[in-house]
């Protein structure tokens, strides 16, 4: 949101407290007209990323080789008129071309050790389109499951939004027939054995919301694009009106040094601001000040972090109670 339109919508609230009933029920009317449903629910498998928040990056290949493939992903909040969302914490992991995961083996469920490996899996936090953006190779496949890629999507806070799966499409000429006979690129297992959607345990009751699309050739690689549809956070008018306290994205975002936090509070009152990294860990002193009612701005110094991705944590405590929203920022 831009600042001047954080303003305008400042002040509409504070003025509406009369009219919440109305807008509640505009608000309500929105959502259910809205086609766009939550992606179907998974299992995260046997093998999920065991350390997701230090695998914060874009190439997830490793040392792993194969057909190149570049991964787009795409969040839409339901709840949110299935508009794009920001600051979701996005991670994936698939098998290698041998059907192989990383953080597991050396067991009959996979016999193979890489315990201490991690490719194939990573981390991305969606940008103002929603989106995050991987670069990998196209998965392989093992017995009894078709090719797919995990993904469990958290809120910018950490809150376990969806775990789901990514299918492939499948046919004579699909991707999948393609690479798994392209043997000169080490994908030797062919489809004798393949599990496809229909019969895969996981995808059996129908793929139409998990389905990608993947564009590309064997000689440049594939581009695969999928969209998630996730019940994140709701309206911020509707979490403004219930709770007399509305949180503005920081502006600059990125920041170098000093970035300004927007606030708008019903009350007079005390502000804390704390950040911390994407682990959870605090990682500056907590900010502290008085604010009056209306709108204000935080100024928040965040010199002293290294490059990266934060989450800022606003407590507002007034009269009438506590209030607490987080929102992410970026550091350069």
């Amino acid at each position: 949101m831009e600042r001047k339109d954080f303003l305008r919508k400042g002040f509409r609230l504070l003025g509406a407290a009369n009219d919440v009933p109305i807008l509640l029920r505009a608000k309500q009317s929105e959502t259910e007209t809205t086609t766009c449903t939550v992606t179907n629910s998974e299992t995260a498998g046997p093998f999920p990323t065991l350390t997701p928040s230090s695998l914060v990056r874009t190439n997830i290949t490793g040392d792993r080789t194969g057909i190149p493939m570049d991964i787009t992903i795409t969040i839409i909040n339901v709840n949110a008129n299935c508009t794009a969302l920001q600051g979701a914490l996005v991670d994936i992991w698939h098998c290698d071309k041998d059907g192989y995961y990383s953080q597991y083996g050396g067991t009959g469920m996979q016999t193979v050790n890489y315990t201490n490996n991690t490719f194939l899996r990573g981390r991305q936090t969606t940008d103002t389109n929603g989106q995050v953006a991987f670069t990998s190779i196209f998965p392989g496949w093992y017995t009894g499951r078709s090719t797919h890629i995990h993904v469990h999507i958290y809120s910018a806070s950490g809150t376990s939004l969806l775990v789901t799966q990514i299918a492939f499409p499948e046919g004579s000429n699909s991707a999948v027939v393609q690479v798994n006979s392209a043997t000169s690129y080490g994908y030797t297992k062919g489809m004798t054995g393949y599990t496809y959607n229909a019969n895969d345990n996981v995808f059996s009751d129908g793929v139409t919301s998990e389905m990608s699309t993947i564009t590309g050739s064997i000689a440049n690689g594939f581009d695969l694009t999928h969209t998630i549809y996730v019940a994140g956070p709701v309206l911020d008018t509707q979490t403004f009106e219930s709770n007399s306290f509305y949180l503005g994205q920081n502006y600059p975002n990125p920041v170098e040094e000093v970035t300004k936090i927007p606030i708008v509070s019903n009350e007079a009152g005390t502000v804390e601001v704390t950040v911390y990294d994407l682990s959870g860990r605090r990682v500056q002193q907590p900010l502290r000040t008085s604010i009056d009612g209306g709108i204000q701005e935080i100024e928040l110094n965040v010199n002293g972090l290294s490059k990266g991705i934060y989450i800022y944590k606003v407590m507002v405590e007034t009269a009438t109670g506590k209030f607490e929203q987080s929102k992410k920022l970026s550091k350069t």
